[in-house]
């Protein structure tokens, strides 16, 4: 079949690769120059599949009161008047109930569990280079709130097939010695040594070369200007090039991929899919060869900040902010970062001038991707992967090749109209 993916990202382009592996003539239209320029060009840099529990848990109402009215709380609510904005509000809300939460986490550990294999295998196959590191992710607990149910959460963790370490103070150091400074603040920790940590940026692009060279067409540069639809199926898409040409693009299938933008368009054809964006930020910091920095991919708890370690830099994200499409960067959460980078690593930031970053994350409610076929026979979905695109990006691509060749994929998701 001709497929037309629509959107370059992360998800878009792990759907390209995997899609043609299957045979398919696919074709990829992004308005950017080039692949992964938005929400998947800065992320964290963690493939977290120990991290499986949704920000929709039964504690997150009343962490959230807490931080309100703090400009670098870990989730900023902004007010708008949109609609959808407090829609979603409302759906979290309810995902936030216990054996909903329950579901949904393990939802999300099957497939963070297959996606981690098939990255994986991916790498065997072609021996693509991204910045990879492959000693897993350590959770850091700075306060009794965060650590808490840590043994509980090992245990659950566990229960899917998953290798964690509950750790002391002296075991986190032992882990990772650039955290001694910081070592008398630190309550303990839970490592997960077969996570792993790289650049989706470089990913995406070497993967979409790769694409490239195995016939996958790409058009960058050209704007999505909407579906048409004929009955029960979708007859083309509506383009804008750079150059102010307009096109109608014929396929046999398409597949939305566009991120937090995926809402708007699929609205357009009656389709409402629960995505709004998440502002994500994130600093990004020359190493100095001379200053300890961290080997081992670090999530702070407490904060809710990553630092993964991309060759000769360091990447720290976090915080998120309910600000509709806004995409703009407000330096004061950015800064807040950079300040937590210098609490745990004393001196790494000193002298260094970061790259500030902001993305808009496409989040659902309840955490789950929205992974299928849509009411119309041939049109796809692969989007809405919030903080974890990177994680799920190669398990959800594969996934959804399968549901367009009419098999059934493997993980125990809740994939849309199979």
């Amino acid at each position: 079949m001709k497929v037309i993916v629509l959107g370059a990202g992360l998800t878009g382009v792990t759907s390209a690769w995997y899609l043609a592996q299957a045979g398919h003539e696919v074709h990829v239209i992004d308005r950017q120059p080039a692949a992964a320029l938005e929400a998947s060009y800065a992320n964290g840099g963690q493939i977290s599949v120990s991290h499986p529990e949704p920000w929709a848990n039964p504690g997150a109402p009343k962490q959230i009161l807490r931080w309100l009215g703090r400009e670098d709380a870990p989730l900023k609510f902004r007010p708008r008047a949109d609609p959808r904005q407090w829609l979603w509000g409302a759906r979290f809300l309810f995902e936030c109930l216990p054996g909903r939460s329950e579901t949904n986490g393990r939802a999300i550990a099957a497939l963070g569990l297959y996606s981690r294999a098939r990255l994986q295998a991916l790498r065997r196959d072609t021996g693509l280079e991204y910045d990879c590191l492959q000693s897993g992710i350590l959770h850091l607990f700075f306060d009794r709130p965060s650590i808490a149910n840590v043994e509980g959460r090992a245990r659950w963790l566990r229960g899917f097939g998953m290798q964690v370490e509950v750790l002391d103070r002296a075991g986190c150091v032992a882990v990772e010695p650039a955290l001694a400074d910081c070592r008398d603040n630190l309550l303990g920790g839970l490592y997960a040594p077969q996570d792993e940590s790289g650049d989706a940026h470089k990913f995406t692009q070497a993967l979409a070369a790769l694409c490239a060279v195995r016939g996958v067409a790409f058009r960058h540069g050209t704007t999505i200007a909407g579906l048409v639809v004929d009955g029960g199926r979708v007859s083309g898409v509506r383009l804008n090039d750079a150059g102010g040409g307009v096109e109608l693009l014929r396929g046999d299938a398409y597949v939305l991929s566009l991120g937090s933008y995926s809402a708007l368009l699929a609205a357009e054809i009656g389709e409402n899919l629960p995505i709004y964006p998440v502002k994500g930020y994130s600093i990004t910091l020359p190493l100095d060869a001379a200053k300890p920095a961290p080997r081992i991919s670090i999530t702070d708890e407490s904060r809710r900040i990553v630092c993964s370690r991309l060759g000769d830099r360091l990447r720290a994200a976090g915080t998120a902010e309910l600000a509709g499409y806004d995409s703009s960067i407000n330096e004061t959460r950015c800064r807040a970062i950079v300040q937590r980078v210098a609490e745990l690593f004393p001196g790494l930031a000193e002298g260094a001038q970061p790259e500030f970053w902001a993305g808009l994350r496409p989040a659902t409610p309840n955490n789950l991707p929205v992974i299928g076929r849509s009411r119309y026979s041939n049109l796809y979905f692969n989007t809405g992967h919030g903080t974890l695109g990177w994680t799920l990006a190669c398990g959800s691509a594969a996934a959804l090749a399968d549901i367009v060749d009419g098999r059934r994929p493997e993980p125990v998701f809740p994939f849309r109209r199979l």
